[in-house]
């Protein structure tokens, strides 16, 4: 049994702690695409983590994390991460690599920065962490497979090649100090001799594990609106976050695909830069934000403070129908509490006109939101394990948006830690 655990929206909905959480019925969870650039957060008996590479089920002994084929793959930054929770008392995961990932360079570091840099205020918001040079060169057919660093030759050849071409933009577009083959070959050794011993051939083996009826959970970075087809492009990511990019990014066949559990936030927010139809500020954002998640709502790799915004009904059926949701996962319903009445984003005003169709980016630029305001409930839901000890109120909200968006709604986190959770199985009946 195949399930994917992936993002409804903008990214930071909380699939971190969904992941962990069904990762302990899990055999084997594998990250799928994305790299360092977006990080997940997970709170439990360990501790709070922020996970940038490693699979959100590393926490858990019985299960194989596995960083499939369509990761950007930062190797000296997964090994931090893994040293980073073994030295708090988690057990060493049992990890493969798979051979075809590919590895981010430290020049695609630099190339990130120094773009970013020459853009200035046309930037992209980009997290700087060398995500889209890497895909710029996976798809220009210059990038560095895992596989590749086990062939000496191959090695010096192509790193002789990259230097030439990468150094006409550092010096002459960045004015930056050229990169040496020497360098990037000791670079490279390194890389190897960390990753050797995990390296994998993960179609197979993953094919061999559904044949043995273990249950896989693919884990998606960011959200339906940072794709790069579906997304609010050029405001998105580089690699695809739907969970049909899953059955690419691991290896496996589409139609193994069973449960596709999308996370929706019960508000919104958004880190980087991009439109948001339903986004506030000022003190109204700000209390959101401190109150919101754990912590607050910063950027778990960044620590920029997220922007905020109420529920979006038209960005979520959207980013739901895209993913091909047979499950909604509910987040961060707890935060809420404080609110008095609490608006709810039912359609777009776009020149005159209402749709509740998530449109283009051009059109997305002019969209208005419309609002309709559900009372609150007033009070502190956390601790509460059926559904329907909520408050009225409470359901009304969540029965509410279901509607709206026209997916079960069958998980509602109501705290940060593994067991805040309600499993609502009557949903959509």
């Amino acid at each position: 049994m195949v399930k994917a655990v992936v993002g409804a929206n903008w990214g930071d909905e909380g699939k971190g702690k969904i992941t962990d959480m069904l990762a302990e019925q899990a055999d084997i969870v594998i990250r799928f695409q994305g790299g360092a650039n977006a990080g997940h957060t997970i709170i439990n008996n360990y501790g709070k983590f922020a996970l940038h590479t490693l699979p959100s089920g590393v926490f858990y002994n019985h299960t194989t994390s596995i960083i499939g084929n369509g990761v950007a793959l930062n190797i000296p930054l997964l090994f931090e991460e893994i040293k980073s929770i073994t030295d708090r008392n988690v057990p060493m995961p049992k990890l493969l690599v798979s051979d075809r990932a590919q590895m981010v360079m430290p020049y695609h570091i630099l190339l990130d920065q120094y773009e970013e840099e020459r853009l200035g205020g046309k930037s992209f918001g980009s997290t700087k962490s060398g995500i889209a040079p890497f895909y710029s060169d996976k798809y220009a057919k210059i990038g560095f497979q895992v596989s590749e660093l086990f062939d000496e030759e191959l090695l010096k050849e192509k790193t002789a090649r990259i230097c030439e071409l990468k150094n006409v933009l550092f010096e002459h577009l960045y004015h930056k100090p050229p990169i040496s083959q020497e360098e990037l070959l000791t670079t490279l050794h390194s890389y190897r001799e960390m990753v050797e011993p995990y390296v994998c051939n993960v179609s197979a083996y993953l094919d061999q594990a559904m044949k043995d009826g273990k249950t896989i959970l693919l884990e998606g970075q960011l959200g339906t609106l940072k794709d790069p087809d579906h997304g609010i492009y050029p405001m998105v990511t580089s690699s695809s976050t739907l969970a049909a990019f899953g059955a690419i990014g691991a290896g496996i066949p589409p139609y193994e695909i069973k449960q596709i559990v999308t996370v929706c936030k019960a508000y919104s927010s958004a880190v980087g830069a991009g439109a948001f139809v339903s986004e506030i500020f000022g003190d109204e954002a700000n209390e959101l934000r401190t109150r919101g998640g754990d912590g607050g709502e910063f950027g778990a790799t960044t620590g920029r403070p997220r922007r905020m915004g109420w529920f979006d009904c038209v960005a979520s059926k959207y980013g739901c129908r895209l993913q091909g949701t047979t499950d909604v996962a509910f987040t961060v319903l707890d935060v809420l509490g404080y609110l008095d009445e609490i608006p709810v984003c039912v359609g777009y005003e776009i020149d005159g006109e209402v749709t509740t169709e998530f449109p283009v980016t051009y059109k997305l630029e002019k969209a208005k939101p419309v609002y309709e305001k559900l009372p609150g409930w007033k009070c502190d839901i956390r601790g509460i394990k059926n559904y329907e000890d909520l408050p009225e109120n409470c359901r009304a909200y969540i029965e509410f948006i279901e509607k709206q968006i026209g997916f079960p709604i069958t998980m509602v986190s109501n705290g940060p830690g593994r067991g805040d959770i309600i499993y609502r199985t009557s949903a959509g009946k």
